[in-house]
């Protein structure tokens, strides 16, 4: 399986390297990729009176350069901007589920948005976490009810920091039933 990521040009590449290390410890048979092409937002993705980005408009344009890699199993896109979804007021990521492609926003899982110190080591491990649970959903797993398990739905950033970067019990057997399933289906 081969997971690419696509960011935008402000997004920092050392801590791109070290997600994709997360990502390949989580997701073990899986190789990732930091895609060399920049995802552009859409204009139409901004909502002036909100002042964020639809995340709907966004993952699917990066759909779009996703179906121009057909070496890609999935693609993760992360950004640096907020995002929300109707009727939501935030989210910090979407993905389809099941589908091929994820967005994550780095936005809100920065403490300074919180008031906070900038902190690159919790800005990692929170990036992971969101990247896992929307390439969790890729794959068709549904939210969690298990507040530790990294499908576990933040409606908060503290829900976001209280919950692991793994898959619970439960949910490791899911995601390997289904990518077993999956790799199947591609034989």
């Amino acid at each position: 399986m081969k997971i690419g990521v696509i960011t935008t040009t402000q997004i920092d590449s050392t801590m791109i390297t070290k997600l994709l290390e997360n990502l390949n410890t989580v997701f073990s048979d899986t190789a990732t990729k930091q895609l060399e092409k920049k995802l552009v937002i859409p204009e139409e993705a901004y909502d002036e009176r909100r002042k964020q980005y639809r995340s709907d408009v966004v993952l699917k344009e990066i759909g779009i350069e996703s179906a121009k890699d057909k070496t890609l199993d999935r693609i993760l896109g992360i950004v640096d901007i907020d995002i929300f979804r109707p009727p939501m007021n935030f989210v910090f990521g979407e993905a389809e589920c099941p589908g091929k492609t994820a967005l994550i926003s780095l936005c809100r899982l920065k403490p300074e948005f919180y008031k906070r110190k900038p902190d690159e080591d919790l800005l990692l491990e929170r990036t992971a976490k969101e990247a896992v649970h929307e390439l969790g959903h890729t794959f068709g797993l549904q939210h969690c009810p298990n507040p530790f398990c990294v499908m576990y739905f933040s409606n908060s950033i503290f829900e976001t920091d209280r919950k692991q970067s793994l898959f619970c019990n439960k949910c490791t057997t899911d995601i390997r039933n289904l990518t077993s399933e999956s790799r199947r289906r591609t034989d």
